[in-house]
Formats: structure tokens, sequence, C-alpha cells
């Protein structure tokens, strides 16, 4: 805990300061906004956005990461939730709570058993397919909030304000960062500056709403905002637990793979060290804060860390400092908030996902990897037809699938020598050379109940196709373990190898696999030999060979 506070140094401070006050304005409406999208009043996310980073900044490992509300653990607490209790209601606030508390269990709980392992099994590409389709399930949940109707029909006043919101949006996007460059700022911040042209909307919105009638032409806004801070109790409503607990477990599961994800990628620009276990306990601790305190479930967000980051933040004290900010901006007078319009906020909303639909992905894998790229699509349909839920759990299914479909079907090569020298390749791809009386493959995997099936289905071609062979040399240079089966598996092809009259000799095994097989007898009742090296084995079989 606080390691980056005994080694703070005072030349860090105004880099933390000034990231934390960008974040801070930006928390304002997205924090709201995201709130929104999780079904909850406005005010939640706020809420959501105080407790979770100060608690983070005790256990975390990231210097940069910003915890808070994100949009797609926003949208999967709205779909758990909307069954259960009327969006907006104490009743949903109280279930959003539960379910962070769930949620930061989870996490506590993998952290605890050292399971940061987890985050490997889940593809990027899988990864990818499940934010795009999430992206656009939000986005076209907010048009009617846009134009102030359910389509096709729209509120005119409405219509008008979010769809100018979002023009003016999205030329800030593309286009804003570029003109604050030719204005003579610096490009670092010229693209701070884009990064908070949501607040200078939402901001511009209000004083529309607070100079003209639009309220009185039926534009929605968010009502009052609760002054003060959020008080730490525990509200939970006892009947809903069971229903709570695997959502609340796919939630943890999304909380820690996007958090680590945006979270590496910058720790590697700074030669950082991130600790996947302390990570699994920062967001656990964080998202029990946030249950305390009013919120729902939190993560690290991948724009506002990189926003974080490019303001400068060199530790959490960043995140500490935006936290007391808002915190101030509670206990300040909130009426400002009341009338801020609802399709102002959708605009925000729908052009903060744009940046999820990110389509290189899609391309790179379709390009190199077939498979990848029907996961990818097969995890957004899912997510688009079935729901977020649904498309979380085909997406762990598909990369589950895809690693043990991969690893059942291990390379196995048939070496052969390249002349004049000691090199063995694969005879497919190189012009080397190959012995009538020998037969030597290279199994390019660990040997496991899995996958051993297919190698001796694959060893027993191979036999078929050389049936001169007399000698089987199975180089295992890539072979880090064998379990218990793929031993039995040995022992039976030694005993199939003895009966034709085969040698099996084996080479380049590694010490691990080594010390494993001297606790067996397959080594005492080989049908052949061990070699240090391939190339040994083939000097002295066929040395053997000539001598006979």
């Amino acid at each position: 805990m606080l390691q980056w506070l005994k080694l703070y140094r005072r030349d860090q401070l105004p880099g933390d300061i000034s990231a934390g006050l960008v974040v801070a304005m930006m928390m304002i409406p997205q924090g709201m906004a995201y709130a929104i999208v999780a079904g909850l009043p406005p005010v939640a996310g706020i809420y959501a956005s105080i407790m979770p980073p100060i608690v983070y900044a005790l256990f975390g490992s990231s210097m940069t990461q910003s915890v808070g509300p994100m949009v797609i653990v926003s949208l999967m607490t709205a779909a758990v939730i909307a069954p259960l209790a009327p969006a907006g209601s104490a009743l949903a606030g109280v279930l959003a709570a539960q379910l962070a508390l769930v949620s930061g269990a989870v996490l506590l709980l993998c952290g605890g058993l050292r399971m940061g392992f987890l985050a490997n099994f889940f593809s990027r590409p899988v990864m990818s397919g499940f934010t795009v389709g999430s992206a656009i399930v939000i986005a076209f949940d907010q048009v009617h909030t846009l134009l102030g109707a359910a389509l096709p029909h729209y509120h005119p006043p409405s219509a008008a304000l979010g769809v100018g919101a979002l023009v003016l949006l999205v030329l800030a996007r593309f286009y804003l960062a570029g003109l604050l460059r030719l204005c003579g700022l610096p490009p670092a911040a010229a693209d701070i500056g884009a990064k908070l042209a949501p607040m200078a909307v939402v901001l511009g919105s209000v004083l529309l709403m607070s100079v003209t009638d639009l309220a009185g032409l039926g534009v929605r806004t968010i009502g009052p905002v609760p002054a003060g801070l959020p008080q730490l109790h525990l509200a939970t409503s006892s009947p809903h637990w069971r229903a709570l607990l695997q959502p609340g477990l796919l939630i943890g599961f999304i909380v820690f793979l996007m958090s680590m994800s945006g979270a590496q990628a910058l720790a590697l620009k700074r030669n950082e060290k991130l600790v996947s276990n302390h990570e699994l306990i920062g967001l656990g601790a964080a998202n029990v804060a946030s249950a305390l305190s009013g919120g729902f479930p939190v993560t690290g967000s991948l724009s506002r860390s990189a926003v974080n980051f490019a303001a400068g933040a060199n530790t959490p004290l960043a995140s500490l400092i935006t936290a007391v900010l808002l915190a101030c901006a509670l206990l300040a007078p909130t009426g400002w908030l009341a009338l801020l319009p609802l399709p102002v906020l959708a605009a925000t909303i729908i052009v903060a996902v744009l940046g999820m639909l990110e389509l290189g992905i899609l391309r790179t894998a379709w390009e190199y990897d077939r498979g990848d790229a029907l996961a990818w699509a097969a995890t957004c349909l899912g997510v688009l037809v079935l729901g977020v839920e649904a498309g979380v759990m085909i997406g762990v299914a598909l990369s589950m699938g895809t690693l043990i479909w991969r690893a059942s079907r291990p390379h196995i090569a048939v070496l052969g020598r390249i002349a004049n020298t000691e090199h063995f390749r694969n005879i497919e791809r190189y012009p080397a050379e190959t012995q009538p009386e020998l037969l030597v493959l290279r199994i390019d995997a660990n040997l496991f109940f899995g996958n051993v099936e297919a190698v001796s289905e694959r060893i027993e071609c191979e036999l078929a196709t050389h049936q001169s062979a007399r000698h089987l040399v199975l180089v295992m240079t890539a072979v880090s373990s064998i379990d218990t089966t793929a031993l039995m598996a040995l022992a039976e092809l030694n005993q199939s190898a003895k009966r034709r009259g085969i040698g099996l000799h084996l080479a380049e095994v590694k010490g691990p696999v080594m010390d494993r097989l001297h606790h067996s007898t397959l080594l005492q009742e080989l049908n052949g030999k061990l070699f240090l090296s391939t190339a040994n084995a083939v000097d002295q079989l066929h040395s053997a060979k000539d001598v006979a």
C-alpha cells in the first residue's frame, strides 16, 4: 500500500495537480451521463467518482489509472437491474450498489487467491467484438433521448439541441485539437483541450437553458441534483441477492479485464510494472467503496486514464485531487446542474462511444487468423441480438474454446538435416535431407490429456508413411510438461514400437520434464536411448546402422 507516496518527489506535484483538475472537469458530465446509461439518477455518477479512486490509490499498482464509471460497465449494470426495478427508482439505486458490492467481493476474492492470470483468457478480438457491440447498443439506446421522443417521432426543440450538441462534439473530436495547434498551443495541451469539449458544451447548454424558455417548450433536464456528500452506508435488498450473483461475477471479470487493458498500455509508456493481483484487490476495494457511497460498479476508464496521463499525472495523487474537487462540487450549490438538458447528455454519450467503434482489430484478425475474426463477429452479434450478458458469455466461451481447440491440435514436424550442418528443420519448409531408416519428429507443444490422442494419431500416420523406418526420434525441444495421460500414451507408443522392431528415442528433453520422467518407469522401459541433441541422435543411430 502507498508505495508511490513513500517515494513521492516534489517535482511530481505540478503534473498531478494539472491532471487532477482536467479529469475533474471531464468527470462531471461524463459521470452523470454514465449514470443515466446505468438507469440511475445522474448524481450517482459523481458519487461513483469520489470514493472509488481514493480507495484504489491505496491498493492499486497503476500510477495513472482513472477509476470510476465507464460506459460499458454502466450498460451491463442497466441490463441487470432493468428487469428488477424501474430506471431511476430508489430500488434501482440499491440494486446497483449491491451489484457493485458483489463485483467488488469477487475481485477481492480473486486477488486474495492470486488469480490475476485470468486476464489472459479473453482474446483481444473477442474483447473488441464485445466493445463494438456494446457501443452500438449504447448509442442506439440514447437516440430517443437525443431526439426527445421515441423513434420515428421527435420533439423539435429537443432534437435541435441534441443534434446541435452532437455535431459540435463530433467536430471537436476530429478537428478541435488540430485547430488549437494552429492557434499555437503545444500538441499535448491541444489534445487535452479537445478532450474538454464535452464540458464546454455542457456549460453552454446550461447557459442556454437559463436564458431561454426551452424548458417551457418541453426540453427535459436532469432535474435537481442533491447537494452534499454521499452518506456511507450499505443498502441491500435481500430478495435480489441470488439474481445479482452471476451478473456480479461477469461484471467483475469485465471490470478487471478492461482496467488491465488500459492500465497496461499506459504503464508500458513509462516502463512501469503492473501487478495483476494488486489490481484485483484495488479494483475490488474500489467497487466496495462505490457500493458504500451510493454508486454502482466502476472500473478503470481507458479514455479518462489516457487524459490523466496526457495531462501530466505522475502518481495516484492526481486521482485523489480529482476526487476532492468532485466532492467540493457537491458541497457547493448544485442548482446549475439541474438545468443540464438530457439531449445534450445523450449527445455526449453517443460521441463517447464513437471512439469504441474501432474496426482495426477485425481487419487485422481477418487478414491474419479468420478464426479470431469469426470470434469477433460472433461476440459482437451476441451482444446486439442476445444482450450484454449473453455477449460476455459468448466471448468467454469463444476465447476458451479457441484456446482448447488450438492446444488440442499441436504442430508436429518431420525433420531433416540441412546439408553440411548440425541444423534440423521441417522438410516441408526447407531442403533438408532425411534417411529412410530414421523418422525424426518434433512436437511443438506440451503434452497433456487434451492433445495426446491427436499426437499419437499423427505419429502412427507418419510411421505408416515411413514404413522403412527402424528408429523413431521424438525431438522434445518445445515440450515443457508431460501429464499422466501423456506419459501413459508414451508408454503405449514405446510398447507398440518395440513389438514392430522400431526403437523409440527421445532427444533434447528439458530438465523439468526429465525430472518428472525420473519418477516414472518410462526411462527404464524405453525401447531406445536419450540424446542431448538431434544431431547426436541421428549421427549415432546412423553409425550403428553402418556398423551393423
